[in-house]
C-alpha cells in the first residue's frame, strides 16, 4: 500500500500549501481592513501585520506606500507614556505637538521605527531596508542618580529624508539630520550629521566615502582627512 500513502501525503501536502496560502491572503486582508484613520487618506497603502501605530490623525502618508511587518511608528503628544512613568510620579512630564509625514511610493522590508516628538519627513521614493531606527529626540541624561526613562525627552529636532534615498539594514539615525537627495546609507551606520546629495555614507558615525560625479557619471571615492589636515 505504498503507493496509498504516497497519493496521501501528497494530497495532505496541497492541502497544507492552499491553507497557508489562504491564511497569508486573510492576514493581508485583516491588515488592510483595520488599518486607522490617518490625518490624510492615502492610496495604495499596504501595511502588514505585527504593527504599532501611535496618534495617526498626526500621521501623513503618500500613495502606493508599502510597509513590512514589525513596524512600529510613533507620534508622541506627551512623555512618558505607561511603560515610562515612576511608580511614584517621580518623573518629567512633557507634552508636543509632533507631525510625521511619508512621501509616495515608499517602501520598508520590516521593523522600521520611527519615533517623533517634533517632526518627521520621509521623501518620495525612499527605501528601507530592514531594521532602522529613527527618532527626533532622545532620552535625557543630566542626571546620573536618576534612572533616564525618568528625566524626560532631550536633543528634540526634525529628521528630513530626501528623495530617492536608499537606508540600508540595521541604520540608526538622530535627531536634527537631513539626508539629501539619492543618499546610500550603509548597512549598520549611525547618522549624527547631515549628508549631502548623491553620496554614500557608511560607518558610526557615518561618513561620505563616495560622491556622485554627474559629468563622468560615476562615483568617486572621497578621501579620508586626516589629523594633520583638519
Amino acid at each position: 500500500m505504498t503507493w496509498l500513502k504516497k497519493i496521501f501525503g501528497k494530497i495532505s501536502n496541497m492541502i497544507i500549501l492552499k491553507l497557508a496560502v489562504l491564511i497569508f491572503q486573510l492576514k493581508d486582508t485583516v491588515a488592510q481592513t483595520t488599518l486607522p484613520q490617518f490625518a490624510n487618506k492615502p492610496k495604495n497603502l499596504q501595511f502588514r501585520l505585527p504593527r504599532v501605530i501611535g496618534n495617526p490623525e498626526r500621521i501623513y502618508i503618500g500613495d502606493d506606500v508599502k510597509l513590512g511587518p514589525g513596524c512600529m511608528i510613533k507620534v508622541s503628544t506627551k512623555y512618558p507614556g505607561s511603560w515610562m512613568r515612576h511608580p511614584d510620579g517621580n518623573h518629567v512630564s512633557q507634552t508636543f505637538n509632533p507631525k510625521l509625514v511619508i512621501g509616495n511610493n515608499v517602501t520598508a522590508t520590516s521593523n522600521l521605527h520611527l519615533a517623533t516628538t517634533n517632526y518627521i519627513k520621509i521623501g518620495d521614493h525612499v527605501m528601507f531596508a530592514s531594521n532602522v531606527f529613527m527618532a527626533d529626540c532622545s532620552h535625557g541624561y543630566d542626571h546620573a542618580e536618576i534612572p533616564y526613562k525618568y528625566q524626560g525627552l532631550t536633543n528634540i529636532a526634525p529628521i528630513i529624508i530626501k528623495n530617492g534615498v536608499w537606508i540600508g539594514q540595521n541604520v540608526v539615525i538622530l535627531p536634527g539630520v537631513t539626508i539629501g537627495e539619492n543618499v546610500i546609507i550603509g548597512a549598520n551606520s549611525v547618522v549624527r550629521t547631515n549628508i549631502p546629495d548623491k553620496c554614500i555614507a557608511v560607518g558610526n558615525p557615518a561618513r561620505v566615502i563616495k560622491k556622485w560625479n554627474g559629468d563622468t557619471g560615476t562615483w568617486q571615492k572621497v578621501k579620508k582627512k586626516r589629523l594633520m589636515d583638519v
